[in-house]
């Protein structure tokens, strides 16, 4: 499973062990013994990826291979990919851009999609310095 976790400034991917299902359900019981709110919604997610990633060929292929419809890949420019993902928002206001996406797709598709995301988090920091 991937968690995205969308703050104000950013976001942060970390693949977790686990079923979806059981993460979500947790959560809810969280914010019911909590008495907080929780906005919960199929939804989409997307982000952006170097469009020179060496191995966004792998999970082109990975796509490819497994015909998944959780995950597209789109051009955005000449120098970015888009990824677009389908699975669950959960956020405490319904009208604000923070709060928490997951999605299950094979081990495989998320273990490269992790993979692309601290390569492009290491190579984003490198350019910046």
């Amino acid at each position: 499973m991937l968690k995205l976790t969308y703050t104000e400034n950013s976001f942060y991917l970390e693949r977790l062990a686990g079923s979806l299902e059981e993460w979500v359900t947790a959560r809810v019981m969280l914010a019911l013994r909590a008495a907080s709110s929780l906005w919960v919604e199929s939804s989409t997610a997307s982000f952006l990826l170097p469009v020179d990633m060496p191995h966004l060929a792998d999970l082109e292929k990975a796509i490819r291979q497994q015909i998944i419809d959780e995950i597209s890949l789109s051009i955005c420019d000449a120098d970015y990919v888009e990824v677009t993902l389908k699975g669950t928002w959960m956020t405490s206001n319904p009208q604000g851009e923070e709060g928490v996406f997951v999605v299950k797709l094979s081990d495989r598709t998320e273990f490269f999609l992790c993979k692309l995301w601290q390569e492009s988090q290491t190579y984003a920091s490198v350019i910046n310095e």
